[in-house]
């Protein structure tokens, strides 16, 4: 390849990289494996025949779209011997530029766990057409469909999330709510856990085998309430918390002798703080971290 060649393909790589990165990423819920899968398409866009390639937009996405569609299936696979629960890889979305770049949707802890429980070829639908607008007519090209087909994977992808999660407060008011619970589990106080919390609370818990963190999601809102109590004293010696954003959410990252050992937030409707999100597997915190 000459050399005028390659910096013209580097630049129109570049160009679209966002967009690649904010696929993979929603596919995958991880930063680093979607870091991986852009990288793969770069080659494969080196090795290409490009005076062919009518939209590199369109090659480009269709390629990340394809791949990412196969690595969350043997993601999928690999999660089932995971340690303990699984949750997506937190991100600095008002910093990254290879996610802020475009349209917020799907990128939320509250949506991106629902779209865990979708079909790789359900979930690449929604996200392309909610997140990036696609047209259904080069969704069906992308998805190798046909467009009454993919119109009725968004559809039902967006039922399944309706259905399946509560409307979320604004963003002032669950960082006023995360700020509250954190004071109140770092000090131990029963009564005002249980008054934020509400009633069907879950409280999950990613360590990945690496980190010591319950293997089990904690549910209700007095069970939830008192294993935050019941460790509080040991847990919180020594720590430090800076508050900040990942996923477009307030995110608390939690910091012993100068090391952020674990990144907490919380999903909230109008009944309270519905979810809290436990982060603490280190492979998975250094994009915040």
């Amino acid at each position: 390849m000459e050399l005028h060649e390659l910096d013209g393909a580097v630049a129109v790589f570049n160009e679209v990289r966002p967009r690649l990165m904010g696929i993979a990423y929603r596919m995958l819920g991880s930063h680093t494996e979607a870091e991986d899968l852009v990288q793969e398409v770069w080659l494969r866009w080196q090795a290409a025949d490009r005076g062919t390639v009518q939209s590199p937009v369109a090659y480009l996405s269709t390629a990340v779209t394809r791949l990412a569609i196969n690595a969350s299936q043997s993601a999928r696979a690999r999660r089932e011997t995971y340690i303990g629960p699984w949750l997506p890889e937190p991100v600095d979305t008002s910093a990254d530029p290879f996610l802020g770049a475009e349209r917020g949707e799907a990128l939320s802890f509250a949506v991106l766990l629902v779209l865990e429980r979708l079909s790789p070829t359900e979930r690449a639908a929604y996200i392309l057409r909610e997140a990036f607008d696609y047209p259904y007519d080069e969704l069906a090209t992308m998805l190798q469909s046909t467009e009454p087909a993919v119109r009725q994977l968004v559809s039902r992808a967006r039922k399944r999330i309706r259905a399946e999660r509560r409307t979320e407060v604004s963003g002032s008011q669950q960082k006023k709510l995360l700020s509250a619970f954190v004071e109140a589990a770092r000090s131990g106080d029963l009564a005002v856990l249980e008054q934020l919390l509400a009633k069907d609370a879950i409280s999950y818990s990613d360590g990945g085998g690496a980190a010591r963190a319950s293997k089990f999601p904690v549910v209700g809102r007095e069970r939830v309430a008192k294993y935050h109590r019941a460790f509080h004293s040991r847990f919180w010696a020594g720590v430090t918390v800076e508050f900040g954003r990942a996923n477009g959410r307030a995110v608390a990252m939690l910091e012993r002798d100068g090391v952020v050992f674990a990144v907490c937030t919380v999903i909230a409707s109008d009944d309270g703080i519905d979810e809290v999100l436990w982060m603490m597997n280190p492979a998975k915190i250094t994009a915040v971290a």
